[in-house]
């Protein structure tokens, strides 16, 4: 793969933060970001991505596949889509600032 096939790969692998109060706890807590990432993407690419893009050195990657929940509508069985999150720690003294505010 070309530098810049991969470069584009990279690009793509995030498809944003998942904000919730677990993600929150975790940030304060022991400097963990939470992401929603490609079903496809795997912890080396996901590494990769996050130090492309926010410039930061992260320490360790986990990553999760969450199933899509059923849902009825009515009479009809359906079932949400399963996607897969990525637990980022990042290295002592490194911040994501989403909100971009200084």
């Amino acid at each position: 793969m070309s530098a810049t096939a991969n470069k584009e790969r990279l690009m793509t692998v995030l498809l944003g933060p998942h904000v919730s109060e677990k993600s929150t706890r975790l940030a304060d807590e022991h400097n963990q970001v939470v992401f929603r990432v490609r079903r496809d993407a795997n912890k080396s690419e996901v590494r990769k991505a996050v130090e492309l893009l926010f410039e930061v050195k992260v320490d360790d990657v986990q990553v999760v596949n969450c199933r899509g929940k059923i849902k009825r509508f009515g009479g009809n069985i359906g079932r949400r889509p399963s996607w897969k999150k990525a637990y980022v720690t990042l290295a002592e003294g490194e911040d994501i600032d989403f909100l971009g505010a200084e």
